[in-house]
């Protein structure tokens, strides 16, 4: 795993496959997707707890397993709690209704145990 791999497990979580295949297949492109992904990521006017937190409930929102799982996994690196991340998926039962909440939530607890 590269470094920037590396960095980017520790900003999200579990790094996409494709990531290393990008890396391998189309160098260049990998490094503007390495370049964006920092960018989104950093801390700015939203903190990267706060970015992570909106990253789960979209995820959530979309019933795409890999990426809760993912953000989830590097929910765990910021020291973002359970508690946390169940408020953020209230929101998303909010305004993408009850199945974004079931299915964010059934990862949540296979994720992060108490």
């Amino acid at each position: 795993m590269t470094k920037d791999e590396k960095d980017l497990e520790r900003m999200i979580g579990k790094v996409p496959k494709f990531f290393r295949e990008l890396a391998e297949k189309d160098p260049q492109m990998y490094e503007m997707v390495m370049k964006l992904e920092g960018h989104i990521w950093d801390d700015g006017a939203l903190t990267r707890k706060t970015k992570k937190l909106i990253a789960i409930a979209i995820a959530a929102s979309l019933r795409d397993q890999h990426a809760t799982r993912a953000q989830l996994a590097g929910a765990a690196n910021l020291g973002i709690s359970k508690n946390e991340v169940e408020e953020a998926l209230r929101v998303a039962f909010l305004l993408a209704g009850m199945p974004a909440y079931v299915y964010g939530k059934a990862q949540l607890d296979e994720i992060m145990k108490e």
